[in-house]
């Protein structure tokens, strides 16, 4: 048997292999994964005030006093995936898990109240739980667990795929080959894969104090603006980038031509997601009240 005989029937077995290794990847667990929301959080503290950096220490120095021992936040990068690691214990947190999301039709336009009965979606946990960071009168331990929704969500909103779907659950729904590796869906790939290399490709590091000029550029808005950009990015970019010129299936296949155009889009969005967690968490922790949020139905 030739070596090139070998090497042909081996090939099925080493894909088979990289698909189960890429599903085993704790960051294809949520939003970003965990790798990117612990790399949204290391922006984030790259690019707060000291001030805030020192309120933050404080906070999370009550860990145990959120009696969650199997889920620990001793740093800032633990409280941005400090919410998945509640999916273990739904009899608990379940009630939490709709605030991951407000997948919204692509073909029709964004609406902030849409798909947020009860306040029960993304957007509105985000300002909830700033203004609960915000609050000194409350104990520690409940503005800590407030922190680490806020940053959560707000790395999961600048996902496309928690703000746009198509009738597929944000993609997951979709099965999809990243290159060469099959067995994955459309929603784990932007949470995992691209994301993943985004943050290890990118030259200068996404992980630094950016400028003040980057920071304007990048950051600002509130959750309402971020929605709407997700949304817009999923009915833009994310699907037709999936499927091409094809029309849309239960399938897809994303090229390395596509890949490569892909990289750029989640790259930003993990960094304006960073920058702009700084943003909320200087102003939680700044002196004075919080803006009035905006009153929803």
């Amino acid at each position: 048997m030739g070596a090139g005989t070998v090497r042909r029937r081996a090939l099925p077995r080493l894909i088979a292999t990289l698909a189960a290794l890429l599903l085993l990847q704790p960051s294809i667990a949520g939003a970003w994964g965990y790798f990117g929301h612990e790399t949204t959080a290391r922006i984030a503290l790259a690019n707060v005030r000291p001030e805030t950096r020192t309120a933050i220490a404080r906070l999370i120095a009550h860990d145990r006093e959120l009696g969650t021992p199997d889920c620990r936040i001793r740093n800032l990068a633990d409280a941005a995936t400090w919410p998945d690691c509640l999916r273990r214990e739904g009899w608990r947190w379940g009630y939490t898990f709709a605030w991951h999301y407000q997948t919204q039709p692509v073909d029709q336009p964004y609406d902030l109240r849409r798909s947020c009965s009860g306040g029960n979606c993304v957007t509105a946990q985000i300002e909830r739980n700033q203004r609960i960071l915000a609050d000194e009168t409350l104990p520690a331990n409940v503005r800590l667990e407030a922190l680490a929704f806020m940053v959560h969500f707000a790395g999961d909103i600048h996902m496309p795929l928690h703000s746009g779907d198509n009738d597929d659950r944000g993609g997951n729904d979709v099965a999809a080959q990243y290159g060469i590796v099959p067995g994955l869906n459309l929603h784990s790939i932007w949470d995992g894969a691209l994301a993943e290399r985004a943050v290890t490709a990118a030259i200068p590091p996404l992980v630094r104090r950016y400028s003040p000029a980057e920071r304007a550029a990048l950051g600002g808005g509130d959750s309402a603006q971020w929605g709407a950009e997700s949304h817009a990015l999923a009915r833009d970019f994310v699907y037709p980038n999936a499927f091409g010129s094809e029309p849309p299936s239960n399938a897809a296949i994303l090229t390395q031509e596509a890949i490569v155009a892909a990289v750029p889009v989640a790259e930003r969005r993990i960094v304006q997601a960073g920058i702009r967690i700084a943003g909320y968490l200087d102003a939680a922790f700044a002196p004075g009240p919080l803006p009035e949020p905006e009153r929803r139905p």
